[in-house]
């Protein structure tokens, strides 16, 4: 018998609604879902939302233990299977053999670190790859901790006119103890330096150091410039007042000491005096101010007198007691002296001075793609 088409709609209709419903009972039947299937589900549900929360705890627990990347964190506890203590311990693994991979890399930026008593300064650099790292708290931990320590060198408490050197050679072997709340505990100088390398994920140096020292009828003065914090820096001066008589006024030798300090920093001297400068320095200045002069066509004695009048300049700029003082340059260093001098009623001298500026001397490199290591950053 054939159908009429409104029929064939109407059957369609039915089936179609049969079918749709039948789909939904099989659904909920396999989720579980519908008479008791449904508290099953809700207790599965809430399992799974438990673990879930839990996972995000122990990823936050070993972040703040290890300041990690998140990506590392999660794929070291993923590794160990959620066990923290043993996840914690492979990131120490892995950062400390990518931190020796990254040894040769060159490290340019970082921080000059200060400690000082008031007959003894010592000072040292710390370097690292980024300016990001430098700003992290545990690198400047790191580098105060390498000043005190440097203080303590045997032999760095001996009086002289040149500061006296330390470095990786007499300190590496050290004992250092840190109070840092993602590193601490007494550890070597060298252990300490590849811990904080393995947690920053650069190159981090301990470069060079320094210490200087005074006599009883001496200030010591010093200047920190670019200073996030007490005792850290990218420039630093220091230098010794000496005085004739010790019960000279010291607060005018402290102010007039930290002044000049400041000045050692800004004015960049070479040498303490003219006779001091050396003589392949003074030949070498000679010889290119005589060619330059020669360009102008001018007789022998006229270039003559055009190179004495330049190397009288060129004391003003690379000699300290030549030098206009920066913070008045109607005077310069020596009659600054010589004003203190009257002052305090007795003769003052400057001792020695020192400067030191963060990565100096270190050629700089093409900046080289680490995006293929992802380095742990671990404590």
């Amino acid at each position: 018998m054939a159908l009429s088409s409104a029929t064939k709609r109407f059957l369609g209709s039915i089936l179609h609604n049969r079918l749709l419903s039948s789909s939904f009972t099989q659904a909920d039947s396999r989720c579980g879902v519908g008479g008791g299937g449904l508290a099953i589900f809700s207790r599965s549900f809430s399992a799974e939302v438990s673990s879930s929360s839990n996972q995000m705890n122990l990823i936050k627990q070993l972040r703040e233990r290890t300041s990690a990347p998140i990506k590392d964190v999660k794929a070291a506890l993923i590794q160990c299977n959620w066990d923290i203590e043993a996840a914690q311990k492979d990131l120490r693994k892995r950062g400390k053999v990518l931190a020796s991979k990254k040894s040769a890399r060159t490290a340019a930026e970082g921080f000059l670190a200060l400690a000082q008593t008031e007959s003894k300064a010592a000072l040292i650099e710390l370097n690292c790859e980024t300016d990001f790292v430098a700003r992290n708290d545990i690198f400047q931990h790191l580098a105060l901790s390498l000043a005190k320590q440097a203080l303590l060198v045997e032999g760095a408490s001996q009086q002289g006119a040149e500061p006296f050197q330390v470095g990786p050679e007499n300190m590496e072997d050290l004992k250092l103890y840190l109070e840092h709340p993602k590193i601490s505990g007494e550890t070597t100088v060298q252990s300490a330096i590849t811990e904080v390398a393995a947690m920053m994920g650069e190159n981090v140096r301990f470069r060079r150091g320094f210490v200087m020292s005074t006599s009883l009828n001496s200030v010591l003065s010093t200047y920190l410039h670019t200073s996030p914090q007490p005792g850290l820096g990218r420039i630093a001066g220091i230098l010794t007042l000496e005085v004739e008589d010790g019960n000279s006024q010291l607060d005018a030798l402290q102010r007039v000491g930290s002044e000049l300090a400041m000045h050692v920093v800004a004015a960049k001297p070479l040498f303490l005096t003219k006779d001091l400068v050396s003589s392949e320095a003074l030949q070498s200045e000679r010889e290119i101010l005589k060619s330059q002069a020669e360009t102008t066509g001018k007789s022998k004695m006229a270039i003559d007198k055009m190179v004495e009048g330049r190397l009288r300049k060129y004391f003003e700029d690379v000699v300290l007691m030549e030098q206009k003082f920066v913070m008045n340059d109607a005077l310069n260093v020596k009659t600054l002296l010589n004003n203190l001098s009257k002052e305090v009623g007795s003769p003052v001298k400057i001792g020695s001075f020192f400067r030191m500026e963060v990565g100096e001397g270190i050629q700089r490199l093409e900046a080289e793609s680490s995006a293929s290591e992802p380095v742990a950053q671990v404590v």
